[in-house]
């Protein structure tokens, strides 16, 4: 816990847990207010669980969220209406505690020097000179000048972030390159299905974001609000403005819990659960081991999502666990899905479907999960097959795992830089921006048709590195991304289907058929995702070493 007081009756923070109420209450706070939004991060405890903890220390608190880098007016009054509904003194936090600072530097311009504002944020560690700039320019950020400048900007240190830096600097050493990433904590997320399967411990999917960046790479801890790409412009929370030569784009996705209705208040019990939350995973494992008879759902959203295979996996792992137990028998497997098939590429959906019989599970398709009531033990599915009047279902539960619906970042859908549907606009084959020529964008956040996966980003990094480089020496890009991905579908324990595929379905094997065929379950590629794949992402792709992975020559097509 990191309290930094900003005056005597306020002080901010990063991320609190409930663990930390009784030191809170010990170091004199009588209230809290939470300016996070709950889902923001992967290990994000709710606000529901810090209320529950701090009323049982009565505690008072308020929810103020305010979306990452984006402080509004509207943002700050509500700010300024808790500050006068909660005893002092008061702890604000946010994922850093720069948001709750701003919001706290806002509102005091109305009665405060500025000069008075800088000082005590300052002495508090947080940097509030946008603000002020912002404030003296009637309420925008101005962005004709800089806090800093770098040849090449990079917004978001997940799997792409740190490859396309490392990847640079493995082509060229004189060029200056910032990642922008809030996050303490890097996560190998592909591992999160083993963790739920009981396979990997949720530790092994997790370092330190400061061990991962590149040496030689600045690390700007640090939300972005804005792009002003005019300008060649980052606007940071807080209002800082960082200045480059060309920016990289990869944050990747905004998990939206919050659009199923009654789903944030009861995961993590009522025997609700997803693999797509790093502290949500193990208890994946528990609700498998704890589960004896009844009915265990598996919902997939509508696309785009994360690695369409994900939702899926948790099932098979689940049936194989109940298979091994003797217990499947006495659980009936319904697998929920608002898509219209099992698997976006045909060649792999035999193999699955001979699983989906082994564990008796029945298929449903065109069902979306819109609200859940973990209390009741229900789930409600709206059901829209093609040509008919759309429908909704209500199922009782006794174990839920659920796949939320996932939409690019709200910075990022309100920005100059993306498509009409919200995610960042890019040519497929260079990943170049199709409006601006120096922005790039790999991972799930751009548009290209490609499945959302760790093995994109892996293959892409190198293409927008080799881009980068030429474009900086003067040339056309040189480079192109096939459309490759990956999903291990994990199957059983101890095999997979490893499909592998480039854009419109097209399969592109890393192995020759007789060595393993991807269309059937193999112990190979059980082997390869087990034991293999996490070294590689941890050892060569955030390292910049292109194992497999170097870059395709662009065709030029004639004149």
């Amino acid at each position: 816990m990191d309290i930094r007081r900003i005056t005597e009756k306020t002080s901010v923070s990063p991320q609190i847990t409930a663990q930390d109420l009784p030191a809170i209450r010990e170091a004199g706070f009588r209230a809290i207010i939470c300016n996070r939004p709950d889902g923001e991060g992967a290990d994000q405890p709710s606000f529901e669980e810090i209320d529950a903890a701090a009323q049982a220390m009565d505690i008072k608190t308020a929810y103020v969220p305010v979306q990452t880098g984006m402080v509004k007016d509207a943002d700050v009054a509500a700010f300024g209406a808790a500050l006068d509904d909660v005893p002092r003194p008061v702890l604000a936090y946010c994922r850093t505690g720069t948001r709750s600072a701003t919001l706290w530097s806002f509102h005091e311009s109305k009665k405060r020097p500025i000069p008075e504002i800088l000082a005590a944020t300052k002495a508090a560690g947080y940097d509030m000179n946008g603000v002020a700039r912002r404030i003296a320019n009637g309420g925008k950020t101005p962005t004709d000048m800089g806090d800093a400048k770098y040849d090449v900007v990079i917004v978001g240190g997940g799997a792409g972030g740190v490859a396309v830096a490392a990847s640079l600097q493995a082509r060229t050493s004189n060029v200056s390159i910032a990642i922008i990433d809030p996050a303490d904590i890097h996560y190998y997320q592909p591992g999160w299905t083993m963790v739920g399967g009981g396979i990997f411990e949720a530790s092994q999917t997790a370092k330190t974001m400061g061990s991962l960046i590149p040496r030689g790479v600045r690390w700007i801890q640090a939300a972005v609000a804005a792009f002003e790409p005019a300008d060649n412009a980052v606007i940071l929370d807080g209002c800082r403005v960082v200045k480059y030569d060309r920016l990289v784009v990869c944050p990747g996705l905004k998990l939206d819990w919050e659009a199923v209705e009654g789903l944030e208040d009861t995961l993590g019990r009522n025997g609700v659960t997803s693999n797509y939350r790093y502290d949500l995973a193990p208890y994946t494992w528990q609700l498998v081991q704890e589960l004896k008879e009844g009915r265990a759902i598996f919902t997939q959203p509508p696309m785009p999502i994360k690695c369409a295979g994900a939702p899926q996996k948790a099932m098979y792992l689940s049936g194989d666990a109940w298979v091994r137990n003797g217990r499947l028998k006495d659980i009936d497997i319904q697998f929920m899905n608002a898509g219209g098939v099992l698997f976006g590429v045909k060649d792999y959906v035999p193999a699955l479907e001979r699983y989906v019989d082994k564990y008796d599970a029945t298929l449903n398709f065109f069902h979306n999960l819109v609200s859940v009531d973990g209390v009741a033990k229900t789930a409600t599915f709206r059901i829209a097959k093609p040509d008919t009047e759309p429908e909704s279902t209500t199922v009782d539960f006794d174990m839920l795992h659920v796949c939320p619906p996932q939409v690019a970042p709200d910075f990022i859908r309100v920005s100059p830089l993306a498509d009409a549907a919200g995610w960042v606009d890019v040519d497929q084959a260079t990943l170049r921006h199709a409006s601006h020529d120096n922005i790039w964008s790999l991972g799930d956040v751009m548009n290209a048709p490609n499945a959302k996966t760790a093995a994109a980003a892996r293959k892409q990094a190198p293409t927008v590195a080799e881009n980068i480089v030429a474009d900086i020496s003067g040339r056309s890009p040189t480079a192109a991304y096939d459309g490759y991905g990956s999903c291990p579908l994990t199957v059983e324990r101890g095999k997979i289907v490893l499909a592998e595929f480039g854009y419109g379905g097209v399969l592109k094997p890393s192995f020759p058929a007789a060595m393993l065929d991807g269309t059937k379950p193999t112990r190979l590629a059980w082997f390869l995702k087990e034991r293999m794949l996490p070294p590689i992402y941890w050892k060569a792709m955030l390292k910049g070493k292109e194992w497999m992975a170097k870059p395709e020559k662009l065709k030029v097509a004639a004149e």
